[in-house]
């Protein structure tokens, strides 16, 4: 009985090992997307007044935990019964991340003149219907982008494990997913307070020349450069991404770029990808209006 009890402490200790060696592949692999969730969510809890930024930020975390729930048991099916779904879905969402990523680019190169600002906070006031009905629409596009790329952190995770079996796949996905919703939004929280604490910091020091009010304008003036770095970073993120879904799941496409460095040739497999992927919707576009 004793040595049976040993030897069932001995296979969760090589589970445990296994999980934990896994996961800390798989959360590498995943950590193009989350630099990109970060700075999507970050832009999106921020611009509303002070009292409703961490209401939206939990109402935006709940829909995504949510979202998880129902991604992880249709992901643990495919890879149980139909395997190369996973791998397929994998390629699609290097699609879509490369396009994502040169739709960024274009968008900033041809129309950032038309984009504003990040919005400066106002005082607390009371909520007109129009801002609620403002409030709703930008927490369901949050929840939306959040489905999509909870998807992609799903799959990139299950990919890495993809040969393992279940009893490894099962936790090493599940604590990447969860620990993505927590990091991630974790992380905005504070980030879209940081201009509230800058604030408070001017407020203490009587905005009076002196270290805290100094700490306090720069926190003010940080926020909104924080989210443009955070959002540069992303799209390379995802372009990097795409390029090594592509690479590390299609040997020709490995072997095409295998002379150049490895950053070098995912980045530039990315740009193709995307690149070709909006001229097709451009020239969709086009037709479909003539």
């Amino acid at each position: 009985m004793a040595s049976s009890f040993f030897a069932l402490l001995d296979d969760i200790a090589y589970l445990m090992d296994d999980v934990a060696t896994m996961s800390k592949v798989a959360s590498k692999k995943a950590a193009g997307v989350l630099s990109d969730d970060l700075a999507v969510n970050a832009e999106k809890a921020s611009g509303f007044v002070s009292s409703r930024e961490l209401p939206v930020l939990w109402k935006i975390t709940k829909g995504s935990f949510l979202n998880k729930l129902i991604i992880l048991p249709f992901a643990f099916l495919l890879s149980a019964f139909i395997p190369v779904a996973v791998t397929i879905i994998l390629l699609l969402g290097g699609v879509y991340l490369g396009y994502e990523g040169v739709e960024k680019i274009v968008d900033f190169i041809f129309h950032r003149k038309n984009k504003k600002n990040v919005k400066t906070k106002s005082h607390p006031k009371e909520q007109s219907d129009e801002a609620i009905q403002y409030e709703n629409k930008k927490v369901k596009g949050a929840i939306f982008v959040d489905f999509i790329l909870s998807i992609e952190i799903v799959i990139i995770a299950l990919g890495t494990v993809v040969e393992s079996p279940l009893k490894v796949q099962i936790p090493v996905v599940t604590f990447i997913a969860f620990m993505a919703t927590i990091g991630v939004y974790g992380i905005v929280a504070l980030i879209v307070r940081m201009d509230d604490m800058g604030f408070k910091l001017i407020t203490i020091s009587g905005n009076k020349k002196s270290f805290t009010k100094s700490l306090g304008v720069l926190l003010v003036k940080t926020l909104p450069v924080l989210i443009r770095i955070l959002t540069v970073l992303g799209t390379f993120a995802m372009l990097l991404v795409s390029g090594g879904i592509f690479m590390h799941n299609i040997p020709q496409v490995h072997d095409l770029f295998n002379s150049i460095p490895s950053l070098l040739g995912e980045l530039t497999v990315g740009l193709i990808i995307g690149t070709l992927v909006n001229l097709i919707i451009q020239v969709y576009k086009k037709i479909t209006k003539k």
